[in-house]
C-alpha cells in the first residue's frame, strides 16, 4: 500500500523507500524471529541482508522485495508487486548479489527444459508438453539490451514473445498459472529474483533453472566467497528453495495476475497470492484494510 501511493509520480526512489518502510513496519510486528537472507544491500537503512527482524517466535529465513518493479510504479505501469518468502532458518542459499541466467516453466513443462540446451530445443519441448505448435508458445522476456540475442533466438525458434519492462518474478508465476497463455519466462536478472521465483514455482509445481552470469572477475571471486567454486553450475528449485516455503505476493499496480492497490475514502483494497508447501494450498486473497476504527464506508463485494 505504501509503494502504491507513488504510482505514476516519476520518483522511483521515493516509491521504493515507502515500500521498504511499510514492509519493515509490518515485519517488525510479526511473531517470528526473522533473518533476512536476501533483501536490500548490506549498507541499506531498511531490510538489509543480514538483518534480524520480528517480534520473536519461530525462526525463519526471509527473502523479500517490497517493490518489484519500482520503475514500473514510477511510470504508472502494470505488474508491480510486493513479495516475501519465508522458510525454516538456515534453509535459504547464500548467493552473491549479481546477475543470473534463468528459465522458468509451469507444471506441464516441468522436466522438459534444460538451461544448457539451445533455445529452439527448449521451445519445441515446451510446445510438445502442451500439445501445441511452436508458434503457440509465448515466452516472457524483460525488454533489456542484454536480451537482444536471446530475443532473436526465440523469434528464430518460432515462438511468440511478450516483452515486459520489469517483473521477472511475476512473469515466472504467470508462466506456471494456467489461463495466462504464458508458457516460459526467460532472461538475465538478479539472484534475489531467482530465489523468489524458485520459491513460488515450488508451490505451483513448476520448474526453474538458473546459472550465475558474472560480468567481471570480482564477481567470480564474490561467488567463490559464497562457496560457489563452479560458476557454470546450474541451480534448480531444490538448490534455491530446498525446504518448505511460504510465499506471499501482493499487487501494487494492476497486472495480468494480481490487481493493484485500490484506495477508497477510508480504506484500501488489496489482491494477494498466498502459497504454502507445508499446507499444500494456493490462495488468492482479496483484502480490505480500514484506516480508522470508525468506518464511513461499507464493505463492497467487488
Amino acid at each position: 500500500m505504501a509503494g502504491a501511493r507513488w504510482l505514476g509520480r516519476a520518483d522511483m526512489q521515493a516509491g521504493e523507500d515507502a515500500a521498504f518502510s511499510g514492509a519493515r513496519l509490518a515485519l517488525e510486528r510479526l511473531p517470528i524471529n526473522g533473518h533476512i537472507v536476501l533483501g536490500a544491500h548490506e549498507d541499506a537503512d531498511q531490510l538489509a541482508t543480514g538483518t534480524e527482524i520480528g517480534a520473536g517466535g519461530e525462526a525463519y529465513d526471509l527473502a523479500l522485495d517490497p517493490l518489484e518493479g519500482r520503475a514500473v510504479v514510477a511510470r504508472g505501469g502494470t505488474n508491480a508487486i510486493s513479495m516475501v518468502v519465508a522458510s525454516p532458518r538456515g534453509s535459504m542459499p547464500s548467493l552473491p548479489d549479481m546477475y543470473m541466467r534463468k528459465m522458468a516453466v509451469g507444471p506441464r513443462a516441468r522436466g522438459k527444459i534444460a538451461l544448457d540446451r539451445p533455445i529452439d530445443e527448449n521451445v519445441r519441448a515446451i510446445a510438445y508438453a502442451f500439445g501445441r505448435m511452436v508458434n503457440d508458445v509465448t515466452a516472457i522476456v524483460l525488454d533489456r539490451p542484454r536480451h537482444h540475442d536471446l530475443i532473436e533466438e526465440i523469434r528464430a525458434a518460432g515462438a511468440r514473445i511478450k516483452l515486459i519492462q520489469d517483473g521477472y518474478v511475476t512473469a515466472s508465476i504467470s508462466a506456471a498459472v494456467r489461463g495466462t497463455n504464458d508458457h516460459l519466462a526467460i532472461g538475465i536478472g538478479g539472484t534475489r529474483q531467482a530465489v523468489l521465483a524458485a520459491a513460488a514455482l515450488r508451490c505451483l509445481g513448476g520448474e526453474l533453472q538458473a546459472q550465475l552470469w558474472p560480468t567481471r572477475r570480482a564477481e567470480i571471486e564474490q561467488a567463490q566467497e559464497h562457496g560457489i567454486d563452479d560458476v557454470d553450475r546450474i541451480f534448480t528449485i531444490d538448490d534455491l528453495a530446498p525446504q518448505e516455503v511460504i510465499v506471499v505476493a501482493t499487487g501494487v499496480s494492476n497486472g495480468d495476475l494480481l490487481q493493484g492497490v485500490r484506495f477508497l475514502a477510508d480504506s484500501a483494497r488489496t489482491h494477494s497470492l498466498v502459497m504454502c508447501t507445508r499446507c499444500n494450498w494456493v490462495r488468492f486473497v482479496d483484502g480490505i484494510h480500514f484506516f480508522a476504527r470508525e468506518r464511513r464506508e461499507e464493505v463492497r463485494l467487488s
